[in-house]
Formats: structure tokens, C-alpha cells, sequence
């Protein structure tokens, strides 16, 4: 995903569906230097990870992996 639009959406003050590798996620924290996303699943909090920006994206009804 674009790192502007990602900037966007964790600046929003609405949440805005966003999945990463299909699972919906929260966005944390964005590491541009890196390319990375500090992440974690809606459904295990718990489980935070650092993943590649290109896997992150927007919940689209017509979003294909």
C-alpha cells in the first residue's frame, strides 16, 4: 500500500478497515525508512508483528490478492 495513503488512514480519527494478507488489521506504528508496518489482527491484539507495507491493504469488496 502507499505510504501516504497508510499515513492517512492511521491519522484518520475513523477507523478504516484495513487487512493485511487478508486478515483485518490495526496499523500501530509506520516505518518508512524500513518499509515496514508495526501491526496487529483485530481478533488477537496480543499478536503484534512488523510486516512489509506491500502486504498491507484497504477492505475492498472488489480487492483480489
Amino acid at each position: 500500500m502507499d505510504i501516504q495513503k497508510l499515513k492517512d488512514i492511521v491519522a484518520s480519527p475513523t477507523l478504516i478497515q484495513v487487512k493485511y494478507h487478508g486478515v483485518p488489521v490495526y496499523i500501530q506504528e509506520i516505518d518508512e525508512d524500513n518499509g515496514t508496518a508495526t501491526i496487529y489482527p483485530l481478533d488477537n491484539m496480543d499478536q503484534v508483528q512488523e510486516v512489509d507495507l506491500d502486504g498491507l491493504y484497504e477492505d475492498d469488496p472488489n480487492h483480489t490478492m
